[in-house]
């Protein structure tokens, strides 16, 4: 097996290429990890509510057409879920990897303020979206030859600390870190490895009001430093290029001088 950082040749001079699918492919993270796959040699499922974005990655990728299906999908949605893994079949006829790693957040408003609509939104999203993706790519890795493959779910540091104001983020990223868990067990006889990948202040667009400070644990407002979304990508990959016989079950990757170690 080759090392980490020459494994993008590995995948790319392969007879098959692997393939991959990433949800919310249409900006930040899930752009950045779906131009590294592409930029490593798998075939990507790019998968998100906005058509035009997602066809804006693939642009930026600059990859053969046959390698990117374009996708648009509700991942909260059981027939729209159906459909993404029905289109996968019939492009490709299997999947080695699934980054779950759509997600979204509520208004930072105080617990007691929230709405009902603003809760479902975000566990629809942030947790229903990776299960429906989960259940559907066990379905497919079980069956195809060679059998098994690789989900990771995109956890965010919030999987371990909230931030203030984010009861509906952070209760969908502890439960994805459960999710994580009951899938790697689950996977195992199947040869489905699962890990997960916990995120703390990647520079995207979500992140843009860092820059400005955002509240912290003692109600003070405070700058907090980014890093490079590439870093991101780049662990994503590493995870991705493991064979089955490892895992990395947990993973954190966050901008170091950020204020998460002793938050509160």
């Amino acid at each position: 097996m080759l090392p980490f950082w020459e494994a993008e040749d590995d995948v790319a001079n392969s007879i098959e290429p692997k393939v991959a699918m990433v949800t919310g492919a249409g900006s930040g993270i899930g752009r950045a990890s779906a131009l590294a796959l592409l930029k490593a040699g798998y075939s990507v499922i790019l998968v998100g509510r906005r058509r035009e974005a997602l066809e804006e990655t693939v642009a930026l990728a600059g990859v053969e057409s046959n390698r990117c299906l374009v996708v648009p999908t509700d991942v909260g949605n059981p027939d729209s879920v159906r459909t993404l893994f029905q289109a996968t079949r019939e492009a490709f006829g299997r999947l080695d990897l699934l980054f779950n790693n759509a997600g979204t957040g509520a208004p930072p408003v105080p617990l007691e303020e929230l709405t009902y609509e603003q809760w479902r939104r975000v566990v629809d999203v942030n947790l229903t979206g990776p299960f429906l993706c989960t259940q559907a790519a066990f379905q497919l890795m079980k069956e195809q030859l060679p059998r098994g493959g690789r989900i990771i779910n995109n956890g965010s540091i919030s999987a371990t600390t909230p931030r203030p104001n984010s009861a509906p983020y952070t209760a969908t990223k502890h439960a994805i870190t459960g999710l994580t868990k009951s899938t790697a067990l689950d996977g195992r006889k199947y040869d489905i490895a699962c890990g997960q990948i916990d995120i703390g202040n990647a520079e995207t667009e979500m992140t843009a009001r860092m820059k400005g400070g955002v509240i912290q644990a003692t109600g003070d407002f405070a700058v907090e430093p980014t890093m490079a979304v590439e870093n991101v990508a780049q662990a994503v990959l590493f995870m991705a290029n493991l064979p089955l016989d490892a895992n990395v079950l947990f993973m954190t990757v966050m901008a170091t001088k950020m204020p998460f170690v002793g938050r509160g």
